[in-house]
Order: C-alpha cells, then sequence, then structure tokens
C-alpha cells in the first residue's frame, strides 16, 4: 500500500454476511410423516369427488394433494435458514414472504430440546427460544429439527455466553452484582427416578379414565372382537366357566364373578397407571445448573426443559389421601417460563419422599412450614354451598317419595352425607405466613400446600360478598405471574383485618423487592 493510498476501515461486524446453515436434512421425513395427518383435512373434498360420480378421479386427486404438500414442504425446507453469530440466533423463513428474525442471547431464558419418537431415531431434535417476550408462549423462535449434538452444542454456546456476561457484570465494580454472580459452577442431580420408582408411581397412578376409555372403546368394537365379553361383567364370568364346565360350581359362588369383574378394573387400571408413568417421566433427572433447573424426561417423546430459578414465582405440593399414608409427594413449580403449551407449570419432583422435595425447595428458597408451624382456619362458611347442594337433594327426595317414586330415598341418604363432608373439608382449608411466604392448605381427598413469596405476589384482592360482609370476613386472592394448572391462589373467610394486615406485608415487600 502506498503512504497516499488511505487505509482501509475494518469490516463492521454488522456488514458480515452470517455463516448460514439449513435444518437437517431429516426435517423432509418429518413432513412426509406429517402427511398423513394432514392428509385428513383433504377428505371432504374427497367426498364431494365421489359424490358427484366422479370416483375414478378420488385417487389422483388425493396423490396431487400429497405431492403438492410434499414440494410445499421441500420448497419451506430450502428457503430456511439460520445462523449463530457471537452473540445472537438469526432465523430467515418463508416461501414467498420472507421473514428476517434476530434472537439475541441476552433476551433467550430458556433453550429446550424436544425429541419425538422419530426425531430420536433419525437423530434430530427441536429446539425452542423462550425470550419471554410472549408471556412464555410457544413459538417465540424455534428450530425444527437440527442435529442432536449441534442442538447441546448451541445451548451450551448460549449458557457459556450468559455465564461470561454475568461474570463481567459481577466484575465491575461500578455495577452491582447481577443474577448469577456466586452461583456454583459445576452441575449438581437434584431428583431422579429409576424403574423401580416409575413402578411404584404407577401403581400409585390408578387411572379411572382409563377404565372408562377401555370400557367404551368395548362397546364400540364389540362388533368386531372375535368373541363376546366385557371383563366388567360378572355375567359373562359366569359365560367364560361354563366353557370350562365350572358354571354351576360359579353359580353357586356368585361371588367370584363378582371378584373376577373387580380383578379386571384394578388390573387395567394399574396397568394403564404404570403405562403413563413410564411413557411421562421414564429417565427422569432433575438438574441444577449454574442459573437454572433442567428437567430432562420422556420414552417416546423426549423433552429437555430449563427452567431459570429466578423466574419461579410459586410451589405447590400435591399428594393424595393414599399415597399421603406412604410418604409420597409431588412438586410442581409455577414458573414465568412455562412448560411448553400443554402445561402452565413445571413437575419438578413426580413422585417423592418430603425431604427429597425439600432439596428442591431450597433451591428456590421456598422452605416448607416445619412441624410446630401454627397455622390458620378459613371460616365453616365456605361449606355453605354444598350445605344448600344436600338441603336441595333432601327436598328432592321427599318430593319423589310423596310421588310415589321410591329412588327418592337416594336423595335422602345422600344429602346428609355431602353435608357431613363439606363440613368436615372446612378442616382442611388452612394458612399461614412464615414472614417472606405465605403457605396456603386444603383439601383431604387431594391435599395441596402451595408457597408463595410475599415478592412474587403482584395484586393481593380483598373480596366480600352478602354472606361474609357481616361476618366481618372476606377472601383474600393473589395475582402471580404465569398461572397454575392447579387453580387460582387465595384464602378464603378469613377475619377481615387479618386480610388487610397480610395484605399490607405482601405489598410492602414487593415495593422493597
Amino acid at each position: 500500500m502506498s503512504d497516499g493510498e488511505p487505509a482501509a476501515a475494518p469490516a463492521r461486524a454488522a456488514d458480515v454476511e452470517p455463516d448460514w446453515q439449513r435444518l437437517h436434512p431429516a426435517t423432509l421425513a418429518l413432513a412426509i410423516v406429517k402427511l398423513g395427518p394432514r392428509s385428513l383435512n383433504f377428505l371432504p373434498a374427497l367426498a364431494a369427488i365421489g359424490f358427484a360420480g366422479k370416483w375414478a378421479y378420488v385417487v389422483p386427486a388425493l396423490l396431487a394433494f400429497l405431492l403438492l404438500s410434499l414440494l410445499v414442504a421441500i420448497a419451506a425446507w430450502l428457503r430456511f435458514r439460520y445462523a449463530v453469530t457471537d452473540d445472537a440466533v438469526v432465523i430467515e423463513s418463508g416461501v414467498f414472504a420472507r421473514q428476517h428474525r434476530t434472537i439475541p442471547f441476552d433476551r433467550i431464558q430458556d433453550v429446550s430440546i424436544e425429541q419425538g419418537l422419530i426425531a430420536r431415531a433419525l437423530g434430530i431434535a427441536k429446539v425452542d427460544f423462550e425470550t419471554g417476550a410472549g408471556g412464555g408462549k410457544e413459538g417465540d423462535g424455534d428450530l425444527d429439527a437440527i442435529g442432536f449434538d449441534e442442538a447441546q452444542a448451541l445451548r451450551g454456546a448460549i449458557r457459556a455466553w450468559r455465564s461470561d456476561a454475568a461474570d463481567t457484570q459481577v466484575a465491575n465494580p461500578s455495577g452491582a452484582a447481577t443474577e448469577g454472580g456466586g452461583e456454583a459452577a459445576e452441575d449438581r442431580l437434584l431428583f431422579a427416578m429409576d424403574s423401580r420408582r416409575l413402578l411404584v408411581a404407577g401403581l400409585f397412578n390408578f387411572s379411572l379414565a382409563a377404565l372408562a376409555v377401555f370400557g367404551a372403546s368395548m362397546q364400540l368394537f364389540d362388533n368386531l372382537l372375535p368373541f363376546d365379553f366385557n371383563v366388567f361383567n360378572p355375567v359373562d364370568w359366569v359365560d367364560l366357566a361354563e366353557g370350562y364346565g365350572l358354571d354351576n360350581w360359579v353359580l353357586a359362588h356368585r361371588w367370584v364373578a363378582g371378584i373376577g369383574a373387580l380383578l379386571s378394573l384394578l388390573v387395567i387400571g394399574f396397568a394403564s397407571g404404570i403405562a403413563m408413568m413410564i411413557f411421562a417421566n421414564w429417565g427422569f433427572r432433575l438438574v441444577r445448573e449454574p442459573r437454572a433447573l433442567r428437567r430432562t424426561r420422556g420414552l417416546t417423546t423426549r423433552t429437555d426443559v430449563a427452567m431459570p430459578v429466578k423466574r419461579v414465582q410459586a410451589a405447590i405440593l400435591v399428594t393424595g389421601w393414599l399415597r399421603q399414608r406412604f410418604g409420597w409427594h409431588e412438586l410442581r413449580l409455577q414458573s414465568l417460563a412455562s412448560d411448553g403449551a400443554k402445561e402452565p407449570d413445571h413437575q419438578v419432583v413426580p413422585f417423592g419422599r418430603l425431604a427429597e422435595i425439600d432439596r428442591v425447595l431450597a433451591e428456590v428458597a421456598m422452605p416448607r412450614p416445619g412441624p410446630g408451624q401454627t397455622w390458620q382456619h378459613s371460616h365453616r362458611i365456605i361449606a355453605i354451598g354444598p350445605v344448600i347442594g344436600a338441603v336441595a337433594a333432601a327436598t328432592g327426595g321427599v318430593i319423589g317419595l310423596i310421588l310415589g317414586n321410591t329412588v327418592g330415598w337416594l336423595g335422602l341418604i345422600a344429602a346428609p352425607l355431602l353435608a357431613a363432608g363439606a363440613l368436615f373439608a372446612t378442616r382442611f382449608h388452612l394458612w399461614t405466613d412464615l414472614g417472606e411466604v405465605v403457605v396456603i392448605r386444603r383439601g383431604w381427598w387431594k391435599p395441596k400446600t402451595t408457597l408463595l413469596p410475599h415478592a412474587s405476589v403482584q395484586s393481593v384482592d380483598i373480596k366480600t360478598d352478602f354472606l361474609l360482609r357481616p361476618l366481618g370476613l372476606a377472601t383474600l386472592v393473589f395475582g402471580v405471574p404465569g398461572g397454575s394448572a392447579l387453580g387460582a391462589h387465595e384464602i378464603p373467610a378469613i377475619p377481615l383485618a387479618a386480610a388487610r394486615a397480610l395484605r399490607a406485608r405482601i405489598l410492602q415487600a414487593g415495593t422493597a423487592a
């Protein structure tokens, strides 16, 4: 270069063309698999062609539809590309209308990896980027199918970038310590489920819904079966015994047929519970990373989801009447990072002991109340609804008997049981304030304990009505971001003065935070 020639300006980062990549070619195989369900949408058109008397055109029309769908899938794959820069993921998509999306690393709150059965066979995975801009909605950004190793490497690169950024801010004396400073550098296993635990959990996951589906299926496909037998019907057990010359003995001992039908119910219920537990939680692992809790699980569909600890809003401990007797519980965490489109909260311990759950709660700073904790009760007025229902049932029973219908006795028998059950359930509506966490308990058949940190509560509403107001009572309703599948968080029918004092403490904690 001569002395008089000006030096060339260095290329700016924004002017450098990214290293564009395409999705894995196996994406096309997934597109072919999806053609089956999508072809069902074309059935009305095929039926219209057939009803018009053009049956010769049905098969060509279906083949043309499948070919066109495949060409569209190929075009979409060719026009989709992505690049990973030093600090962002860039995605371009669209066949005719192009869309350019840039997702900076510092906006990515979660990178989840999901593998279906076919994807696992092909060695690919779907990667979802959650930025939090959509309130946890699905579709903040995703890569439908990239190599599984590549997906893990991408997640590791984003995680390393965020860790470096956090370390830089912590080392900066002019800035305050940020999230991530002082956390452990190594991952720690918090909870796992082996095959024995899955089997025990499945036995406690007895499924009445599976019994209903099985019974409905037998009724629906009864004419297609090579035999006429209903495992739920004791009469069919008698017919079965007749084939072995045992009909007279079974008729003399009718309880045997009843036991056979009951055993059928139990076997189907337990088998379906075990199957659902294995499919959902096979290889379950909960790992504590420097900034998040990472959960991996699934037999046919393998999911890998990270939940930032700082985004956890509440903890929900649930169990059952029988589970509790054996010391088994389930833990869910309500978070701003929702668990995909299926669950608004995260199941982090599907089936564990309280000691195992306490280790997880310690990571999110939400301790459970101790055995000596003092609890407050809701007023028994909360049973007014079921009691009114019981009175209505008794009234209906009396009217039925007056009209000569003996079924009215059912209403008279059920009424006191409903009223007694409702009044008994009020004993299990409890709450307490631990200073930084509000704890709410309710339920005796399916007990549920909710831990609400004061700092997570965005709003506290005091509600009264014509029943609560004369008694000086109110219901506290807590607004917590994220939402839960297990219902709203509230403390019903407590003294108005206690409700106001608790609301003041929570709002003061939120202001300080």
